[in-house]
């Protein structure tokens, strides 16, 4: 019951982050602008998740999780809300910016997931909320675009508002009850415990490095990918170009599969099959310019990838120190600052260069996660 009620509330909360992204065209129309003007926005959704993470999930280690869960969703709710009334760019980055670092509950949930769960089963666990993320990602281009084509952009923010609060307080009253934090320490404590964590732990800095290149490449091409589809290369409307997020249903199978080989094999070996596959989709994406069986598969092909890696990486960040809270948020912030400064490279290169020049920005990020990876493991991904 309660991985139930945290996997749809991480899906939820989840799809406040990349609202944004597939609604760009109908926002650039009401605003007057260009799309390819407005992609900046998405960075400033993770931008904003990052900053979220940074402050509030360390609380995990410290605070009542059943009063922060309630607190959060209540911000969120609030500012999607008011991006629902934006009539502006500017506000409208404020507003997404307060409702993406309001929206870090799932980094809340994973830790205790994870802490409830069998030793043998923990990576299956925590890729059961991983699926139900990515679930919240498919909903965010799939429904956001189709709702927001029938009846507007401002409408699919109002939606959200209702369910984040909905399925927010929902958790909020079924997680078991705390009698005391397992760690003491300030509200802020979380936070400048982090340089310490990473310093301590090689095992967390290497899961930082392979997530942060993995999800830099992923938001790249994600991200951008409603400017393509909508161009004059395939003049897609904004509904249609929403559909493009079934392919990342490919997630919600591949989760609970990584979590058994995680469990069997080990992070490593799995990681090092994630890269590979991703490796494989970037010159599909690159034929996917002009080809759209190629940009089919590797939207399947890349969410396989990122999903895999993602639920090593984080298994493994969750059980590499005695913090997990701290541990899960240096390694989400390390994820989400790569994605967003990728996302924003990528928006820019799209202006410049077109879809090559995303596809480029994918290849550079994933190459440095390779990179750093084996320069880091001694030789090896390990």
């Amino acid at each position: 019951m309660l991985l139930a009620v945290v996997a749809i509330c991480t899906a939820v909360t989840a799809a406040n982050i990349y609202l944004a992204a597939p609604l760009l065209p109908l926002m650039a129309h009401d605003f007057g602008t260009q799309p390819s003007d407005l992609a900046w926005l998405a960075s400033v959704s993770l931008l904003g998740y990052a900053a979220g993470l940074l402050f509030f999930a360390p609380l995990g280690d410290t605070a009542n999780r059943r009063r922060l869960v309630g607190i959060l969703s209540v911000a969120a709710t609030l500012a999607l809300g008011a991006a629902a009334v934006c009539s502006g760019s500017v506000a409208l980055a404020c507003a997404l910016f307060v409702a993406s670092a309001a929206s870090v509950i799932p980094q809340l949930l994973v830790p205790l997931v994870a802490e409830r769960a069998p030793a043998h089963r923990r990576a299956r666990h925590v890729a059961a909320v991983i699926a139900g993320l990515f679930a919240g990602v498919v909903a965010a281009r799939v429904l956001g675009g189709l709702v927001g084509q029938a009846h507007g952009w401002r409408i699919v923010f109002v939606g959200a508002a209702v369910l984040t609060l909905v399925l927010g307080l929902t958790t909020a009253a079924v997680l078991p009850a705390e009698n005391r934090p397992r760690h003491t320490g300030s509200a802020l404590a979380g936070l400048a415990r982090l340089p310490r964590v990473l310093k301590e732990s090689p095992e967390l800095r290497r899961a930082c490095l392979r997530q942060g290149g993995m999800y830099g490449a992923w938001s790249a091409v994600w991200t951008s990918l409603a400017l393509l589809l909508t161009s004059d290369t395939y003049g897609m409307s904004t509904g249609a170009a929403g559909l493009f997020g079934l392919l990342g249903l490919s997630a919600t199978a591949v989760g609970p599969l990584a979590g058994g080989l995680v469990d069997r094999f080990g992070a490593a070996r799995v990681t090092a099959t994630a890269y590979a596959g991703a490796a494989v989709c970037l010159p599909l994406f690159w034929l996917g310019g002009q080809q759209l069986w190629a940009l089919c598969a590797a939207g399947v092909l890349v969410h396989a990838a990122l999903v895999a890696s993602l639920v090593a990486n984080q298994t493994l960040a969750l059980t590499a120190t005695r913090l997990p809270a701290t541990a899960n948020t240096a390694y989400v912030v390390a994820g989400f600052a790569s994605g967003a400064v990728a996302s924003a490279l990528a928006g820019s290169a799209f202006t410049h260069w077109g879809w090559g020049g995303v596809c480029a920005i994918a290849t550079v990020w994933l190459a440095l996660g390779w990179a750093t990876t084996i320069r880091r493991s001694g030789g090896g991904a390990a």
